[in-house]
């Protein structure tokens, strides 16, 4: 058995989508999941079955539902399809890149990282795991360009790619 979609236009956009939007913000979060995708509600045994699957009563999101969600995330600024240009996968927003940026400036500031050329891959995976463990480069870069455009960030060229030196300084 499939969840299926409530009839009444008046109540299903509204509501329904809003459920599942906090539902699925809230969990990825929990998780530290940034990507979901259409394939999830396809395949039994992913990272995101307790949310799309009830086995117990079997029941479960079919993917054309989170297709359709998905598409409510993107129109509601909480996901990015990625990569661009399809929508069979999103990046989910649970921090925006605002709030990224400042967690990224926060971790600079007291890991003592200010005015030293970090990689993305420094950043991304520290020897001592931090909040931005694990983040996505794409997600990474947004947070950057933001703290580029306040004065407080300076993208670099690195032998291994790119790097960021971040500065003190208010938002």
């Amino acid at each position: 058995m499939e969840f299926t979609t409530h009839t009444t236009p008046s109540f299903y956009p509204h509501v329904f989508t809003d459920h599942w939007t906090k539902l699925i913000l809230t969990y990825a979060r929990h998780r530290r999941l940034f990507t979901l995708r259409v394939e999830d509600a396809e395949v039994a045994g992913g990272e995101w079955d307790e949310v799309l699957r009830n086995e117990r009563i079997n029941r479960r999101v079919p993917p054309s539902y989170l297709s359709s969600l998905i598409a409510a995330l993107v129109s509601k600024n909480v996901a990015i399809y990625e990569p661009a240009k399809q929508t069979r996968s999103v990046l989910l927003l649970w921090r925006l890149p605002e709030e990224w940026a400042e967690v990224l400036h926060s971790w600079a500031t007291t890991s003592g990282q200010l005015n030293t050329i970090l990689t993305f891959y420094e950043i991304t995976n520290p020897p001592i795991p931090s909040p931005l463990s694990g983040l996505p480069i794409s997600l990474l870069r947004r947070a950057i360009t933001i703290l580029t455009r306040s004065g407080r960030a300076q993208i670099i060229g690195v032998a291994d790619g790119e790097g960021v030196r971040l500065f003190a300084g208010a938002k």
